[in-house]
């Protein structure tokens, strides 16, 4: 597709995402704006740093579900995480989601791309480029380097959780050539597909709040150096009593740093 073309369809699919009222719309009214990428076409990774203890972040965390539900990227299959941080368990709720790695992982961003300060909500996209949302033009940016960057094909193979050990998590990741000018690492992350909370205290107490991709875990499973592909079983131990039918497994494949996403692929347990 012409990068005028595409440009001036994902201006407009993120402009009616953001600008139109989209976000007080239920799931199920939206389908006719959803401009119908499909799980075939190049992956976007994003990421959503936030946590329940920040007034600012419902907005943000409704908007990334949006992204999940309507796909609204022309030629691309967004696949998103919320990863929820823990420095605001201190100021009255503890967020039942939230990680110190999850943290440490939004400080590695920092670091790498060079900010003044970790902050929520912030949104990554694929491990390069920060997101602000309520600014459509540069949204469109963010997302037209993203689909304008190539990929490599990642591939997770049947999931399953061992009867007899009901913690273990059991599946297969392969990946095409690594094509990159750089070693890259792979990753695993553990995500519950749906989350809802009721917020006792802090800044969204009295709040019922809801979460998609709310990550539980992210292992790094192996490496993928330059000129090199991978293929191996996986085993991830996940949280005592994890409802398996509320899993999304995401695999990607990321320069170090944390640097470029190389590619991804999503995993959902059928419906």
């Amino acid at each position: 597709m012409p990068r005028s073309n595409l440009s001036s369809r994902l201006i407009c699919a993120i402009s009616i995402l953001l600008c139109a009222g989209l976000l007080g719309m239920p799931a199920n009214a939206q389908a006719s704006a959803n401009t119908a990428a499909s799980a075939g076409d190049p992956p976007i990774l994003v990421e959503l740093f936030t946590s329940e203890g920040c007034s600012s972040c419902p907005p943000a965390d409704e908007f990334v579900q949006k992204l999940d539900t309507l796909q609204p990227v022309p030629g691309a299959h967004l696949i998103v995480l919320s990863e929820h941080v823990d420095y605001w368990d201190h100021d009255g709720w503890r967020d039942q989601n939230s990680s110190h790695a999850l943290t440490d992982r939004q400080s590695a961003y920092v670091r790498a791309l060079g900010l003044s300060t970790p902050y929520t909500p912030q949104i990554i996209v694929d491990g390069t480029g920060e997101m602000r949302i309520g600014d459509p033009q540069a949204v469109e940016r963010v997302f037209q380097q993203a689909v304008s960057t190539p990929k490599i094909s990642v591939r997770i193979g049947n999931v399953s959780v061992d009867q007899s050990n009901p913690g273990l998590l059991r599946t297969h990741v392969e990946t095409d050539e690594n094509t990159g000018k750089e070693n890259a690492d792979l990753y695993l992350a553990i995500a519950l597909d749906h989350v809802e909370s009721q917020v006792l205290h802090g800044e969204n107490g009295g709040r019922r709040l809801t979460h998609v991709a709310v990550v539980q875990q992210i292992v790094k499973i192996g490496k993928l150096p330059k000129g090199k592909s991978f293929a191996q079983d996986v085993e991830i131990k996940i949280k005592p009593g994890t409802a398996t039918n509320n899993i999304r497994v995401v695999a990607f494949v990321q320069e170090s740093g944390p640097g470029k996403l190389l590619g991804a692929a999503l995993w959902k347990a059928a419906p």
